[in-house]
């Protein structure tokens, strides 16, 4: 018999499954959000294997039915793309809410995971905002995969028009949303050559 925790993994990955955009992974096909959402708990497991049942939770459904919500039903540009990535926290967090309260987690805890996967108290540097410190993971976790997983692919479409300007400032971007916990990781990942050489010349 699952336990709390289980059933809700349980049924994030049986949401995540039904997604049709599909990723190869060892030449096998999975749905892209059911993989992304393993990948983020193995990701998290090994580098902050004592997380909290809430931080796992978030950390697996950063990205539930993330295909509900499209891009282009926002307006273009940065204005409509910062709409789109809140109303997606917003989507997220309030579906495994829903979900955890269906598997007998409190409204309390329901809302702290929702809070978690939002990320709106997180880098709040110049404020005196309490930074959320599970949110901050979930970020460092975020990137960590990106990195290690989706990092080559995203690369490449910036390689062949030969705008590596690009590639290395999303790595800074990217570098910036971490944590000193997580730069130490990262410094550690095994990344091709090609991946290791950019993200030098990004932190140089």
């Amino acid at each position: 018999m699952k336990n709390k925790l289980e059933s809700v993994l349980f049924a994030i990955d049986d949401i995540n499954r039904q997604d049709t955009n599909i990723t190869l992974s060892n030449n096998e096909q999975h749905p892209k959000e059911l993989l992304y959402g393993q990948r983020m708990t193995t990701c998290l497991m090994q580098h902050w294997p004592q997380a909290s049942e809430l931080l796992q939770i978030a950390v697996r459904a950063q990205h539930i039915k993330r295909w509900h919500l499209k891009r282009d039903e926002f307006k273009q540009g940065k204005a409509g793309y910062y709409q789109w990535r809140i109303a997606l926290g917003k989507f997220h967090g309030e579906l495994t809410a829903k979900i955890m309260l269906e598997h007998g987690y409190t409204p309390e805890q329901a809302e702290q995971t929702s809070v978690i996967i939002s990320k709106e108290l997180i880098k709040k540097n110049k404020s005196k905002v309490k930074i959320n410190d599970d949110s901050q993971t979930l970020e460092d976790v975020a990137c960590l995969v990106f990195l290690e997983h989706y990092f080559d692919e995203f690369s490449a479409q910036y390689i062949e028009q030969n705008n590596e300007a690009k590639i290395i400032r999303i790595v800074q971007l990217t570098w910036k949303k971490m944590s000193e916990d997580a730069h130490n990781i990262a410094l550690q990942l095994s990344l091709p050559e090609h991946l290791s050489s950019l993200v030098t010349k990004a932190l140089s």
